[in-house]
């Protein structure tokens, strides 16, 4: 029997069902705009589902996607059900790629109605009970961002051929040390010649904005002539100025809500302070790398594998916060120190995290898989032309996955 390909579909390319958990601002997020506008454009008809509108569902309107709204929760309804079976049924899709557990569920139950693969991305350091029931049950391909989440998924039971880890990347073009970082210091009513440390990223328990500014407190008190942003939204802003005020630095912290213009606000910074609690690899440290700045991070999940510790910045213990501001306070006296940092830093992001090089990876797994659906769909429309003869294939099984 001769084997269908991709290559030999030459009426179109290979179309691609993203199903996205969240629409707000943050890492998974902006993930998904730097890798659909990374895809070629040729190679890949992309369309999204995400659970409501939001500036995310706009951007990737303004990437001429087109953009459907269903509810996605841990629990599915039966109309998200039917919504992303009719949408991949419509577009012809070949292979669904989710993203956050609820999507996953929702991709594979859509995914296994109508023999189509799936392909999920864990964002985040760990794969949770939910991502393994999903992957175990209906054969999903993983793809994880740190080696964290690959060994663990690995440890409970994910065959090999069946999980990938490709490390996030980062647009090397848009963020660099050339970036005008001038007028972000006079937004904020930046002392001239002052240093300026910050924190980038949601403002929730997670991303740990309160411990940046216990360090904050803390480097206050021996270096009152440092300032301190905070660039971000999220459920603890509220919580956070009120921290401020207890910590005596309103008038040392400012507070700046979500910009896109975050390749301008990097250089701007003497130090990136990172104090998640939990990450797989961080998009904001490699942003901020990549534009040369020197970071000073707890070391968490992938956060182990994107700063080499004394070379491109300093690491920390997990929720060591006091740890963090002796560390902040011993670079900031020595500045010839900070600036090797930085260099170190952009030449670390261009040799191992280019947001080029991860997509193509990323497009090769999903080329792959979507190669492997076409194949078995054809065994299985031979067998209904030819009944009694089994292909020993499913797609509700390791099948999903078999090379």
């Amino acid at each position: 029997m001769q084997s269908i390909t991709l290559a030999g579909r030459q009426d179109r390319p290979l179309h691609l069902l993203e199903v996205i958990g969240n629409a707000s601002v943050g890492g998974m997020e902006r993930y998904i705009i730097n890798f659909v506008s990374q895809l070629p454009a040729d190679d890949f008809q992309v369309i999204c589902i995400c659970p409501y509108e939001s500036s995310f569902t706009t951007s990737l309107r303004n990437l001429g996607i087109e953009v459907y709204i269903a509810p996605i929760s841990d629990d599915p309804a039966w109309r998200s059900i039917q919504l992303t079976v009719e949408v991949a049924r419509l577009h012809e899709i070949d292979v669904l790629h989710a993203h956050m557990p609820k999507a996953h569920v929702l991709a594979g139950l859509a995914g296994h109605l109508i023999h189509k693969p799936v392909v999920a991305t864990i964002h985040g350091m760990n794969v949770t009970s939910q991502e393994l029931g999903i992957t175990r049950l209906l054969g999903s391909q993983l793809i994880t961002n740190c080696q964290e989440a690959y060994t663990q998924a690995l440890a409970v039971g994910v065959p090999a051929d069946r999980v990938s880890l490709i490390h996030n990347g980062v647009n090397i073009q848009l963020f660099t040390p050339d970036a005008d970082g001038n007028e972000f210091p006079k937004s904020i009513d930046q002392p001239e010649d002052t240093p300026l440390i910050g924190f980038v990223g949601r403002l929730e328990y997670e991303k740990g904005p309160d411990m940046f500014l216990r360090s904050a407190q803390y480097v206050h008190h021996f270096r009152p002539d440092v300032r301190f942003v905070i660039v971000g939204e999220g459920t603890m802003k509220d919580e956070l100025i009120e921290m401020c005020a207890f910590f005596g630095l309103k008038k040392y912290v400012r507070f700046v809500s979500w910009r896109d213009d975050t390749n301008n606000i990097y250089p701007a910074l003497d130090l990136l302070v990172h104090t998640s609690r939990s990450d797989g690899t961080s998009l904001v440290l490699l942003e901020a790398m990549a534009c040369g700045c020197p970071v000073v991070a707890l070391s968490v999940g992938g956060i182990r594998e994107i700063v080499e510790n004394e070379n491109t910045g300093l690491l920390s213990g997990p929720g060591d916060w006091e740890g963090i501001g002796n560390q902040i306070l011993q670079l900031l006296a020595e500045p010839d120190r900070l600036q090797r940092m930085g260099v170190a830093a952009r030449s670390r992001v261009e040799k191992n995290f280019n947001l080029r090089t991860s997509t193509l990876c990323t497009a090769d797994i999903l080329r792959r898989i979507a190669l492997q659906g076409i194949n078995i769909q054809k065994l299985l429309n031979d067998n209904v032309m030819a009944p009694g003869i089994s292909t020993g294939v499913s797609f509700g099984g390791s099948a999903a996955g078999a090379k």
